[in-house]
């Protein structure tokens, strides 16, 4: 017995061994362009329903027009850029926020994304287009930590999930009737 002994010992040391240097799971990588295109689909505006727009700036509308080149161009930093100061001469535009939280998306900060969302949310309005792109930016955002959460977590961020997915809906608003 005794020579037995060291002999599944080794044999014990060796599978721990090899579960140990295993490689981890490969993780669903974070997808910024599909969660970008999902977050523009949901505040796509079907005409149908109330969506109202307010005024802008020219200097703001101007550094919006260069973001909106500079996303084009493939260059999400830049454009980042300068829609941080485009809300810098107006903070409190939910739009610009909104805009800003996309940028986020892209650069593959989800954090700042669903908090720039969420700064958008409590400043605009919760009805509409642009509604519904805050709500799905939360969705996003929460979709791409998902993976990474400990399994403990996951059925709190699936209920967080389905709650921002029941308010993006609640944002569609049919306009008043007109007599």
């Amino acid at each position: 017995m005794t020579a037995l002994r060291p002999i599944a010992l080794l044999a014990a040391a060796a599978l721990l061994a090899a579960c140990a240097s295993a490689p981890p799971p490969a993780l669903p990588a974070f997808d910024a362009a599909a969660a970008l295109a999902a977050v523009r689909e949901a505040g796509r505006a079907d005409g149908a329903e109330l969506d109202v727009q307010p005024l802008r700036e020219p200097q703001v509308e101007d550094l919006r027009a260069q973001a909106a080149a500079r996303e084009a161009a493939g260059d999400a930093r830049a454009a980042a850029a300068l829609l941080d100061r485009a809300i810098a001469l107006h903070p409190d535009d939910p739009a610009l926020l909104q805009e800003r939280a996309e940028a986020a998306l892209l650069l593959g900060a989800v954090d700042e994304a669903e908090r720039h969302a969420r700064a958008a949310l409590a400043k605009g309005s919760t009805t509409g287009p642009l509604c519904r792109r805050h709500w799905e930016t939360v969705v996003q955002a929460t979709l791409a930590r998902a993976p990474l959460a400990p399994a403990a977590e996951r059925a709190a961020l699936e209920a967080a999930i389905a709650d921002a997915r029941r308010r993006r809906d609640a944002c569609t608003v049919a306009p008043p009737p007109r007599y």
